[in-house]
């Protein structure tokens, strides 16, 4: 079978699978794409939107905004040329040097510096994080200070410790985001959601270009 036929079929077990809900169609393509990439029906029970979420990330890829994720992982798992048409950018700092050296100085993670390294470079646009609930942490003080202003987070940290409080405190803060409730999450599941939007701002391009 061939790639495209693979994802089909996977695509038709799910949504077999999955039987009926109530996600509109924007919302289940998002959750179903998680489910492709981790084989766990549970983001059905667990995946929370805040209600502008969908459209606000699509607004910002197809505007060419920045998306900037915690980890290369996530950054490897995401769509670049389509992107790239967009006219926007896709990056991840927890390589850069002065990273490194800050998170050093003050004692601290790099996926933290990284974050408020991003704070310019994430305004209007999307911020991801599939790894460090730090990462989360960072973004939600610097959106709550007001030194960063993205379009969207996507958080979906994973882990013991902080992932599930980190989800959580994103969740109360009135600004557009993607998460899930616990400690299940991963980079390839925040490229996975994404992906799904990038999908979509194709689609609605395709469809006002028509």
């Amino acid at each position: 079978m061939q790639p495209d036929e693979i994802e089909a079929l996977s695509f038709k077990i799910i949504d077999q699978e999955a039987g009926p809900h109530d996600f509109p169609d924007d919302k289940w393509q998002i959750v179903r794409r998680m489910i492709h990439t981790s084989a766990d029906f549970d983001y059905m029970e667990t995946t929370r939107f805040h209600p502008k979420a969908i459209s606000a990330g699509i607004q910002a890829i197809q505007t060419g905004r920045a998306i900037v994720t915690d980890t290369h992982m996530a950054l490897a798992g995401i769509r670049k040329q389509t992107v790239d048409k967009f006219g926007g950018s896709t990056t991840c700092l927890i390589n850069d040097a002065s990273v490194v050296a800050a998170a050093r100085q003050a004692g601290s993670t790099r996926a933290k510096a990284a974050a408020e390294a991003a704070a310019e470079i994430m305004d209007g646009g999307i911020y991801v994080v599939g790894n460090a609930p730090t990462a989360l942490f960072e973004v939600i003080r610097l959106i709550s200070t007001r030194q960063a202003a993205p379009a969207l987070v996507v958080g979906l940290p994973v882990g013991f410790v902080n992932a599930a409080e980190s989800k959580q405190a994103l969740m109360e803060l009135d600004i557009p985001y993607i998460t899930n409730v616990g400690r299940k999450g991963g980079s390839n599941l925040a490229a996975s959601v994404i992906n799904a939007l990038i999908i979509q701002a194709t689609a609605e391009g395709r469809q006002s270009n028509g």
